[in-house]
């Protein structure tokens, strides 16, 4: 008899332990709900000033947030020498101060929020091959990219600009911790909105330095099929290895996650190399029935969770253009695939 005493005695006691630890966890869980999320597209800078018409086709098709990319310029990724709107006017009008400013003005008008996210132009390379070739060079370069940042940084806060990325694919860059760290303090003085990086989909697993910021910033190219024209459920099977991967890093920094860059090229093999420029494509087959598909497959697998907080679809022209190939859904089935989603999260 004392066998059965003694089991309902330890039985609510292992209920009370799993009982915690499931509120526990429940309590640090990252949810978003679905209204909340940015349904955000990659805003094209306009060469020239806005007429006021650009930003409805955004509206009306559940479009909430958009990014806008000002850029910096560097010689070559081994140079640590960064020049941006400081030292030249020669750029977009959509991509200077005083377009971007314009341009969130109006934006908020319309109810949509910007995104600052200043990019790194590298003459004849991307981003994610800078690296500095000896330690006095990495000391020069950190100067000029906080120099560079904390221009925008400054200029987001005087514009009211929500969401400031800190940076872009700088792949080989973010192992240098302590000077990330010693930058995002920096930001955070000037600067009172939320942070992000944009990791490369090869690079945010390996960034320490998540805990610093308010979102996991990730360019969500990741490669989801081996063939041709896949169907929806091999593209979900896809994103489903990779959502585990997201997942850990999520749950370890405790912190949602924002996709600052998706897209896919209107073409038979978007799946494969989602990353590949338009210009690489010239001989693949243009679909927009496997474009469109890498739209429903995301909406299917990744949309939503609860950790995602957002997606910013790469590209959205204020002008549509008919260039061929492309990334951008304007007027091809993608498009109808994200409003479908994007009105339904209202």
């Amino acid at each position: 008899m004392k066998k059965p005493k003694l089991l309902l005695l330890l039985l609510p006691i292992s209920l009370g332990v799993l009982t915690f630890q499931y509120n526990a966890a429940e309590e640090n869980r990252t949810v978003i709900p679905l209204a909340e999320k940015h349904r955000g597209v990659c805003w094209v800078g306009s060469p020239r000033p806005l007429e006021g018409w650009e930003l409805d086709s955004l509206t009306s098709v559940g479009v909430t947030h958009m990014s806008q990319t000002p850029f910096g310029w560097q010689e070559n990724p081994n140079s640590p020498e960064i020049r941006w709107e400081k030292h030249s006017d020669r750029m977009w009008w959509g991509e200077s101060r005083h377009g971007v400013g314009e341009t969130t003005l109006s934006g908020k008008e319309k109810g949509l929020e910007s995104l600052l996210k200043p990019h790194l132009w590298v003459k004849g390379a991307w981003p994610g091959v800078i690296e500095m070739q000896s330690e006095e060079d990495w000391q020069k370069w950190f100067t000029a990219y906080r120099e560079f940042i904390f221009y925008y940084a400054t200029m987001a806060q005087e514009q009211d600009i929500p969401i400031l990325c800190i940076g872009t694919e700088l792949e080989l860059t973010t192992h240098r911790e302590a000077e990330w760290r010693n930058l995002i303090q920096g930001i955070r003085e000037i600067y009172s909105g939320q942070l992000t990086y944009a990791a490369n989909f090869t690079e945010y697993e390996k960034i320490a330095f998540w805990d610093e910021l308010d979102f996991i910033g990730i360019q969500a190219y990741f490669p989801l099929a081996t063939k041709i024209n896949p169907d929806v459920k091999t593209l979900v099977q896809g994103w489903n290895k990779q959502v585990k991967a997201i997942e850990k890093i999520q749950i370890r920094f405790e912190k949602p996650v924002i996709f600052t860059e998706i897209g896919y090229c209107n073409t038979v093999d978007a799946a494969i190399e989602p990353w590949v420029w338009p210009n690489e494509r010239k001989e693949v087959a243009l679909s927009e029935e496997a474009q469109a598909k890498c739209y429903e497959a995301f909406f299917e697998a990744v949309w939503k969770k609860e950790w995602l907080a957002g997606v910013y679809f790469w590209k959205w022209y204020p002008n549509p253009r008919n260039r061929q190939p492309d990334f951008t859904p304007q007027g091809k089935t993608a498009q109808q695939v994200m409003a479908l989603n994007f009105l339904q999260a209202n």
